[in-house]
């Protein structure tokens, strides 16, 4: 009886080391602790900071295709290197760029003078000129497509309250400034602050100009509408005037059926009658009616 319970005992032992083989088996190697380390150094945690798409010259200001996301090991981010956020995109947006940057280099925080900063526009300024402010609404700003370093056209439009004038002379359209360049836009972009009292569509819009235009600029404020016409970026020459110099076009210019020379003629006077009339020896008198 002892040696059954005894063989028992020794197979159910055997079956059980068994078992404990085959688990083991199936199982992945543990890692050491120094094996561990080694393993998490093999794949570093990622960061993505701001860098520049292109090559950008110091002065410039920035848009949104000047910026690029560039991935490297967060505990290789630089100090004051810009994170690639929602918030910080937006922040540079127009933002000055102090010193050149080559194409793929980490914007710093030191590196842009950004809207609202002191002495923004004062350094954004080149020369002898100056900044100016004008009122566009969402149209005629082209629609929230100009940024800050573009160049455009400023245009104004006008309605002549003289109704003497042939109905093709009373609205007239003309050239300000030409070729300016935008250093910022909407108030909360010169200021640093949003404007909560600003309607959606309103817009203002500070033109780079010379001391001439910006007497010039203010004037036209007074006269009437004012609308922007971005140019091209690559700075590339006007190919001149399609059908004659630019100047002033005439609302005639546009449509022909305002032109004083397809008004039909002024209809004919109605034809008079005329009696004359002798009394005695005295000459005939001639009366019209």
């Amino acid at each position: 009886m002892i040696l059954r319970v005894t063989f028992f005992a020794l197979m159910a032992l055997g079956l059980l080391g068994l078992g404990f083989i085959g688990y083991a088996s199936t199982r992945p190697p543990q890692l050491t602790t120094a094996a561990a380390a080694a393993a998490a150094k093999a794949v570093p945690v990622m960061t993505a900071v701001l860098a520049a798409a292109q090559d950008i010259p110091a002065g410039m200001l920035l848009k949104p295709a000047d910026l690029i996301s560039k991935q490297i090991p967060r505990n290789s981010v630089p100090a004051g290197a810009t994170l690639d956020t929602e918030e910080e995109r937006r922040d540079l947006y127009g933002a000055m760029v102090r010193r050149s940057m080559v194409k793929g280099e980490i914007v710093h925080l030191a590196d842009a003078l950004r809207p609202g900063d002191h002495g923004f526009l004062a350094a954004v300024l080149k020369g002898n000129m100056r900044a100016v402010t004008v009122g566009v609404d969402a149209i005629t700003g082209t629609a929230g497509l100009i940024w800050p370093g573009d160049r455009v056209d400023l245009i104004l439009t006008q309605t002549i309250p003289d109704q003497q004038l042939p109905i093709g002379r009373r609205i007239v359209a003309e050239t300000v400034v030409s070729d300016v360049r935008v250093i910022a836009i909407d108030q909360r972009m010169v200021e640093g602050a949003a404007n909560s009292t600003a309607t959606p569509d309103a817009r203002t819009v500070t033109l780079e100009v010379n001391e001439r235009e910006a007497q010039g600029v203010q004037v036209a404020v007074r006269l009437g509408r004012l609308s922007l016409s971005v140019r091209p970026a690559d700075g590339g020459t006007d190919p001149g005037p399609r059908d004659g110099p630019i100047g002033t076009t005439w609302a005639s210019d546009i449509s022909p059926a305002l032109g004083s020379d397809l008004r039909p003629p002024p209809p004919p006077p109605p034809p008079s009658r005329m009696i004359k009339v002798w009394q005695g020896t005295e000459d005939g008198k001639d009366f019209k009616f």
